[in-house]
């Protein structure tokens, strides 16, 4: 079963754990997300240490396919968010499962 990890999520759990205001928190999550957002459209790279690097990768326009209709269609040239583990990430995910 999948389960979605939303803001509402993410600002309650700051506030039952730190204790901040429901609107502060809001704010918080809020500033984090743009903090990322912005130093991604700066500087096409964010690393978060012992989480991993957010980087955005040109992709060229190409040729594509309606599976349906078989139709073609040139989708168009776009950037394109990335997201690479760190180590520590990684080796916590996989001690988890064992």
């Amino acid at each position: 079963m999948r389960t979605n990890l939303t803001k509402k999520d993410l600002v309650n759990s700051v506030y039952m754990q730190i204790g901040f205001s429901k609107q502060i928190s809001e704010n918080f999550i809020d500033e984090f997300f743009s903090l990322i957002i912005t130093n991604l459209i700066k500087n096409k790279s964010v690393k978060i240490s012992k989480f991993g690097t957010f980087s955005i990768r040109s992709k060229n326009s190409r040729i594509g396919r309606n599976p349906k209709t078989k139709e073609n269609k040139t989708i168009s040239e776009r950037d394109v968010v990335l997201f690479k583990p760190s180590k520590e990430f990684k080796s916590f995910i996989n001690k988890k499962n064992d």
